[in-house]
């Protein structure tokens, strides 16, 4: 398979603002990519270009093999897009928002018919076609949300955000339907700041901070090339950890404590003896690959972000 999405040197500013600085990554057909950034990194200003809704100012971008800036209506027939925000009538029902979406994206008629019940049995709620969309739950809503950029079969999904404020059953739900889409061959651009997620869903990543990509590549890839390996400790109820003289700082974590270290055996080995002399209790002890979360932290700061 090739490439869903190719950029090179994207550039976008608002005023004296610039968003974008030479932006460049690939996505593969078929893959769910995750594009990760702190608030302000330029993410939303990447995937609103990718959507036809804002042009750069410069750069090359691809889209399913066409050109952006010549083509940009094809693409546009052949992109999802759903945003951060819920972006439904409230005072109409689920099947009449639908029907709205549907024309607006050129389908129609019988065809229109038949792709809003299935869509509404893709995201679970076909019970709940002729209900307003008012009386459901932030869920229910990011669902019919998804249902919307489905309509006309794109090739491309554009997620922006799609699972802030959900309940964990509307969560898991959209992640069977992700995973779903790629068995299909369609390719998903995914957004978020959940951590987790990026790591159950996600084949392929980029992290972008102040618009400049900062790492990019395979999630093992970037977990490897940027993150290091831990020993994790759980003891009994009110038993301490054994220091390590030299062997790396003791931090707690959870209900334990871990040591980031490059020489995860050698202190897994020293922990576990420094344990049965001093007779303690170990309920876990065991070596716990980089998280996306600290490497992410460890690349982009842990100074809040608010802009």
């Amino acid at each position: 398979m090739g490439n869903a999405i190719e950029i090179e040197g994207l550039v976008k500013s608002y005023g004296d603002k610039t968003a974008l600085r030479d932006i460049g990554f690939a996505v593969r057909e078929g893959s769910c990519f995750g594009l990760l950034g702190p608030n302000g990194a330029g993410k939303s200003t990447t995937m609103k270009i990718l959507s036809g809704l804002l042009e750069p100012d410069s750069g090359r971008v691809r889209v399913l093999g066409l050109d952006l800036k010549r083509e940009h209506a094809r693409i546009r027939e052949q992109i999802g897009y759903v945003p951060q925000g819920i972006a439904l009538y409230e005072k109409l029902s689920a099947a009449d928002n639908l029907v709205f979406f549907g024309e607006m994206s050129g389908v129609r008629g019988k065809e229109l018919k038949s792709r809003i019940a299935e869509v509404l049995e893709q995201v679970g709620l076909a019970d709940r076609a002729k209900d307003q969309v008012e009386s459901f739950s932030g869920g229910m809503k990011r669902r019919i949300n998804i249902a919307a950029a489905l309509l006309h079969r794109p090739k491309l999904i554009i997620m922006d955000e799609p699972t802030v404020g959900i309940d964990p059953q509307s969560r898991n739900h959209i992640f069977e339907m992700i995973r779903g889409m790629k068995r299909d061959g369609v390719t998903v651009l995914y957004s978020t700041h959940y951590m987790e997620e990026v790591e159950a869903l996600c084949d392929d990543l980029a992290i972008i901070d102040s618009g400049r990509v900062i790492a990019h590549g395979g999630l093992n890839e970037i977990l490897d090339h940027f993150g290091t390996s831990a020993v994790y400790l759980e003891l009994a109820a009110g038993q301490q950890p054994p220091e390590l003289p030299g062997l790396g700082e003791i931090r707690p974590k959870d209900r334990g404590w871990t040591v980031e270290t490059a020489k995860p055996l050698e202190v897994l080995s020293a922990w576990a003896e420094a344990c049965r002399r001093q007779q303690l209790t170990v309920k876990q002890l065991e070596i716990v690959r980089p998280s996306l979360e600290t490497v992410f932290l460890s690349l982009t700061g842990t100074t809040l972000r608010d802009d």
